[in-house]
């Protein structure tokens, strides 16, 4: 079954979408899209994808009716040696998500030249591909900020000049520090500072002697002002070309949603050094996936600096609070808190050792009788299982090691959400739906109280279900309506890739007997139905997407790969290298879209929904009659 071109994504497609979302009980279907993957048009191919082109606009066109939302990735700056935007900077936006080719324009008083800019995409080497090219991009915008620096001082109009005081004023706090270690890290030979020759460099916001600290930035900011200012008016650019998109989704009724990872970039570890728990690290436990752990190497923020005894914000709650107000603010669509378990169970390990509980690891506020972390914990031993489990009793290694708390306790494990999460989404005129809680690996006891008392939302991933356990909350009948649905993450395979090593396999059969009953109860050929979800990997790809919209969740994600048919993998965990981070929509993404459509790989909307529609069983399907007759319109048979 394949949609007819002519009516791919026209007003009727989009209407008929909309109304069936709204039938399934849906509230958002968003795409997740991260910022290098965007496309471009020929005229501006830098080597790197931002949501600030030309093309994103066309894209943000294209989607809009079907998805109310697009779901960014972390907007921060990252280094050179390492493109995850997991790792980037807290407050500073990557400069690489600067539309150069505006700067060629009146708008910006042609501030870069054609030629240069042409230069740039001429040299491109992943010209054509859909691949971005991370280390050409970040050097040649670099060269390109060198021109478009000197030009600004000399031809900017007043009106920019005057916007661009405004905005150095307005975010002093940050920007100074990091345009600072800017200008730092060539005096050091090193955008790494631990490895900084000088000692004062390292510790000016570490401990440094206050006098010394005041004359050697002042020294520094004197030295290199043109680099600092060139740093300044970087984020000035992206920052006002990323406000003009916001406001252009906004106009045309689509959400961006930002997101806060968990990380701190090195630059945000030097700037706010004095706030983090000094030999503590953030991680994962060990667990099916990982036998020794997941060992981030994250900062870690001291407990005793978040809140002060009388519970206001202590200096690292108000680092915090100044942090997710200005994110809310500046992305009325939404949050997504990454690793939400770190903001109110985190797993933490000393540095330079596995995350393992014989290595000294444990819950930061969950391990009572931990020789150093029990002053931190809320937890008392009165709280720790006491009856046997699997024949042994609770141990710190096992996640079931709390089992109940007070309404106190769960209040203090949710300081962080309430007084700075939602207090930030709040000052930003927004609600706590505009949280989407990112709560997947182990759930403790503590998380599903806080997420329970707040109400949040938290993210169901489909190809994660464990088949054999009925219960199971990832699975279709076990979804909740207040959560946000997916079958995979920029972490995971494609849901294709995935189906093509589960057919014909007896791995596949528990999954198979779960789509059957949960999605299939009412079919009178479910023998047929499984033997293809069994033989087929399209369908059984399919099927795992219609789990999500037959699911009770009222919100959607798919993630760009799922919905265009692109069977490649964005990132591999535990892994590095040009690989990951790189993938990105094809530039011709309307036909990419047609085309995989015909093949069956790219997700069909309309089929989609008459799927779900029918998993919810044959009055429910009857009682839309209407709606059933206008997406079947949508489709023609082979």
């Amino acid at each position: 079954m394949l949609l007819e071109k002519s009516k791919l994504f026209s007003k009727e497609y989009k209407e008929t979408i909309e109304e069936a979302l709204k039938v399934l009980g849906k509230k958002n279907l968003a795409l997740i899209l991260q910022g290098v993957s965007f496309p471009s048009k020929n005229d501006e191919n830098t080597g790197f994808g931002t949501y600030n082109s030309k093309a994103a606009r066309e894209l943000f066109d294209y989607i809009k009716g079907p998805f109310t939302a697009l779901q960014l990735g972390p907007c921060g700056k990252t280094k050179l040696s390492d493109s995850s935007p997991y790792t980037g900077t807290v407050f500073s936006k990557n400069p690489l998500f600067i539309n150069l080719k505006e700067l060629t324009t009146s708008k910006w008083d042609k501030i870069l030249s054609q030629k240069t800019l042409d230069k740039i995409i001429d040299n491109n080497p992943n010209k054509g591909t859909n691949r971005a090219a991370y280390a050409y991009a970040s050097e040649n915008v670099e060269l390109a900020a060198n021109e478009f620096y000197k030009n600004f001082k000399k031809n900017a109009s007043k009106n920019l000049k005057k916007e661009f005081e405004a905005f150095k004023k307005e975010n002093t706090f940050w920007l100074d520090k990091d345009a600072l270690y800017e200008a730092l890290s060539i005096e050091n030979k090193s955008d790494y500072w631990p490895q900084w020759e000088n000692a004062l460099d390292r510790t000016l916001f570490g401990g440094a002697d206050a006098k010394k600290a005041e004359k050697r930035i002042k020294d520094i900011t004197k030295k290199y002002e043109d680099v600092i200012e060139k740093y300044k008016l970087e984020q000035f650019i992206v920052q006002k070309q990323s406000q003009e998109t916001l406001e252009y989704c906004k106009s045309i009724g689509l959400k961006l949603i930002a997101d806060r990872q968990v990380a701190f970039s090195d630059r945000d570890n030097w700037a706010y050094q004095s706030l983090f728990l000094d030999g503590w690290c953030l991680g994962c436990p060990p667990d099916y996936f990982s036998k020794d752990g997941q060992a981030w190497g994250f900062s870690v923020v001291d407990p005793e600096k978040l809140f002060n005894k009388d519970g206001s914000l202590g200096p690292a709650g108000e680092l915090l609070k100044k942090l997710y107000t200005k994110m809310f603010k500046e992305n009325p669509g939404g949050v997504r808190i990454d690793h939400t378990v770190g903001l109110i169970d985190p797993w933490v390990y000393k540095k330079g050792s596995l995350p393992k509980v014989e290595e000294g690891a444990g819950r930061l506020y969950s391990s009572p009788t931990h020789p150093e972390l029990a002053k931190y914990s809320i937890a008392k031993e009165e709280n720790i299982n006491k009856t046997p489990i699997e024949g042994k009793f609770a141990t710190p290694d096992d996640e079931k090691w709390i089992d109940n708390l007070s309404d106190e306790q769960v209040a203090l494990y949710g300081r962080m959400i309430e007084k700075i999460v939602i207090a930030s989404a709040l000052e930003a005129g927004l609600t706590k739906d505009e949280i989407i809680a990112e709560d997947l690996g182990t759930l403790t006891y503590p998380v599903v109280q806080v997420m329970k008392k707040y109400g949040l939302q938290g993210m169901k991933l489909v190809q994660f279900v464990v088949p054999t356990e009925y219960d199971h909350p990832y699975r279709c009948r076990n979804i909740v309506p207040n959560s946000w649905v997916m079958v995979g993450t920029h972490d995971n395979e494609p849901i294709r890739m995935w189906a093509s090593k589960m057919v014909n396999t007896e791995e596949a059969n528990p999954y198979i007997k779960n789509l059957i009953e949960d999605l299939c109860s009412e079919f009178g050929n479910q023998d047929e139905v499984w033997h293809k979800m069994y033989s087929d990997e399209k369908y059984l790809a399919f099927m795992k997407l219609v789990e999500c919209f037959a699911s009770a969740a009222e919100n959607v994600q798919i993630f760009f790969t799922d919905f265009f048919g692109i069977n490649e993998v964005y990132n591999v965990p535990g892994t590095s290298g040009d690989p990951n981070w790189t993938l990105r929509l094809n530039d011709d993404f309307i036909k990419l879209y047609s085309e995989k459509l015909k093949s069956e790989e790219a997700l069909n909307l309309p089929l989609v929904m008459i799927y779900a529609m029918k998993a919810r069983g044959w009055d429910f399907y009857k009682n839309h009659q209407e709606l059933l007759d206008k997406l079947e319109s949508l489709i023609n048979e082979k």
